[in-house]
């Protein structure tokens, strides 16, 4: 008698698992990019009279809060990432 491997649905495929932390990454890429933003609006990195501000400076000033906004996400974020994360999987038909 030949007994055939039965996967278990708590442990997706390696391809399935690989393309659900690619989903993960991008909602988590999303949310930062959301944070980063409203970062930006909120005067984060906002040039200040004293260091004459310039075209440097401006560029400096978004990526500070690009990285704000990535170490927030790896905090946990506003939680964006979560649903954002669970809506793609269910629009690729990966729900559990």
């Amino acid at each position: 008698m030949e007994l055939t491997p039965v996967s278990s649905p708590a442990q997706p495929e390696p391809r399935q698992a690989a393309r659900l932390d690619q989903l993960r990454q991008q909602a988590e890429a999303f949310e930062a990019v959301f944070l980063g933003l409203m970062l930006e609006q909120a005067g984060l990195g906002a040039s200040r009279e004293s260091f004459g501000g310039g075209a440097g400076e401006a560029v400096f000033s978004s990526m500070l809060a690009e990285q704000q906004a990535q170490a927030m996400v790896a905090q946990g974020g506003l939680g964006l990432a979560t649903p954002i994360y669970n809506a793609l999987r269910a629009a690729e038909g990966l729900d559990d």
